[in-house]
């Protein structure tokens, strides 16, 4: 019997280039086989069903639900009324411990128009509301579930309960990816547990393997870029080259007597494309390369802003080097407590780096084929949330989970800038104008990416499966 490997090289793929390898590797393995059915290279670029207006997308995902009603919609009736019985009855499918009281509670921030448009936004966001006009704000969306997990799972793959691909790697499937060194669809930070963190956020699951998000992670550190790791240390390139040659002629000699094995052939690829991306993407993610004008726009170096202002600027060179789908990722807005500190914490950490994207997409030409996505998973309650049930003053109080109305930003990729679509009630508690609903939202995105929803389409178990499943509609009337 053969001695097994000191390691084997799945788990050396797992550990090298930030998990990029591993990706190459289940992705290729099955490609073969299931990409057959398409006639073409899954992860090269190809034509949607017309013409796109996007060629990319930066998803920025804020984890836990910001509160729409002290953010971009204002609601001076809530303000006014504050304090008084909510005008709601009590629904069991949506409160939380600690709302027994039903007690409209008001935003503790002013809002101001801003821009050309005139929108509104909270003194919270003063960055982002100075680029207001590059925005489409849609204040009626709506989902289906209140609760992280669910709600989580539909944002990014379209269902509530069911193991589903997600949007980034139906992006990938349609469309493939620019650059053939890189994964094309790349997530950083992606929260992974807890109640509003998974894999399956970023899974493939019965699509592609090559179509899965890729996750890395940054060092907390000020400043600091990610540590890639070589397939094999710290050998020369050329040294490396040689051996990827050798490893390659003997998988080819124990391939010949098969004459077809997807697996064996996916893992002679991946090793191909590991090497290309373990050469790329240190200068890739080399962040210092960048002026220290284009630093002090994303925010980086400053304690409260450097952390996703790295993501940001990651993303803008992620988006610079083809790949198809990007997502970042800022976790902790679930204020069911202590809202009035903790919410002024997480707008400062996003809205220079947010409003640096914007701005630097512009200069750039970026921005008109560059869809950017600022959403939750839900609003919150415009009543408060007592968690010390009467034993602490309202200065603790928090809002509760709110999928039936709350705010998502769009900019660039083909949407009118300046304009404010749909509306929540007088409380913010329900949209009721221009509803917008997830199926939608992801509508919208593939639409225009060039993708028709409803043919982007891949037959599993006997059925064809799409990211909308049998809804969605796209929004025309935010179109440019």
């Amino acid at each position: 019997m053969k001695k097994p490997l000191p390691i084997a090289r799945r788990t050396m793929l797992q550990q090298a280039a930030c998990g990029f390898g591993y990706t190459a590797l289940a992705g290729l393995m099955h490609q073969t086989s299931r990409a057959s059915t398409r006639g073409d290279d899954l992860m090269k670029p190809h034509f949607g069903t017309h013409p796109a207006r996007a060629k990319r997308v930066i998803f920025m995902f804020m984890q836990g639900g910001p509160s729409h009603v002290e953010t971009f919609d204002y609601k001076p009736k809530l303000d006014a009324d504050h304090g008084k019985p909510s005008p709601f009855e009590r629904d069991a499918k949506v409160e939380q411990p600690g709302v027994a009281a039903m007690r409209l509670f008001g935003s503790g921030w002013k809002f101001h128009q801003h821009g050309q448009s005139g929108q509104w936004v909270s003194e919270l966001l003063p960055n982002i509301a100075r680029q207001i006009d590059d925005f489409c704000v849609l204040n009626g969306m709506h989902t289906d579930n209140l609760a992280h997990a669910p709600a989580c799972l539909q944002l990014h793959t379209g269902a509530t309960n069911l193991v589903r691909p997600s949007m980034g790697s139906w992006a990938v499937y349609g469309l493939g990816t620019e650059n053939q060194s890189l994964p094309g669809y790349v997530t950083i930070e992606h929260p992974t547990t807890g109640d509003g963190g998974s894999p399956m956020h970023f899974s493939n699951a019965f699509l592609p393997a090559i179509t899965q998000g890729t996750n890395i992670s940054l060092d907390r550190a000020i400043g600091a870029a990610p540590k890639l790791r070589n397939l094999q240390g710290d050998l020369p390139a050329a040294v490396q080259r040689q051996q990827l040659d050798f490893v390659r002629s003997l998988n080819e000699r124990h391939l010949r007597p098969f004459q077809h094995d997807a697996q064996m052939e996916g893992m002679i690829e991946s090793f191909e494309l590991a090497f290309r991306m373990q050469t790329e993407a240190p200068e890739l993610f080399d962040l210092a390369r960048e002026s220290k004008a284009t630093q002090d726009l994303y925010g980086i170096g400053d304690q409260t802003t450097d952390f996703f202002g790295r993501q940001c600027l990651l993303a803008r060179r992620l988006a610079e080097a083809g790949v198809r789908f990007i997502q970042v990722n800022a976790g902790g807005w679930d204020h069911h407590g202590n809202i009035r500190t903790a919410l002024p914490k997480n707008c400062a950490e996003v809205d220079k780096p947010v409003a640096g994207l914007i701005r630097d997409l512009k200069s750039r030409g970026m921005l008109e084929d560059t869809l950017v996505v600022w959403t939750g998973e839900f609003g919150r309650t415009p009543y408060e949330q007592d968690l010390s049930n009467g034993a602490n003053a309202m200065a603790s109080y928090g809002r509760g989970h709110n999928p039936y109305g709350f705010t998502t930003l769009l900019a660039g990729g083909g949407i009118k800038g300046g304009l404010s679509h749909g509306a929540t009630d007088d409380y913010g508690y329900r949209a009721v104008e221009g509803k917008v609903h997830m199926h939608d939202l992801h509508a919208t995105i593939l639409h225009q990416l060039g993708i028709d929803h409803e043919k982007l389409t891949y037959r599993h178990a006997g059925r064809d499966f799409r990211l909308t499943d049998v809804y969605g509609h796209v929004v025309k009337e935010i179109l440019a």
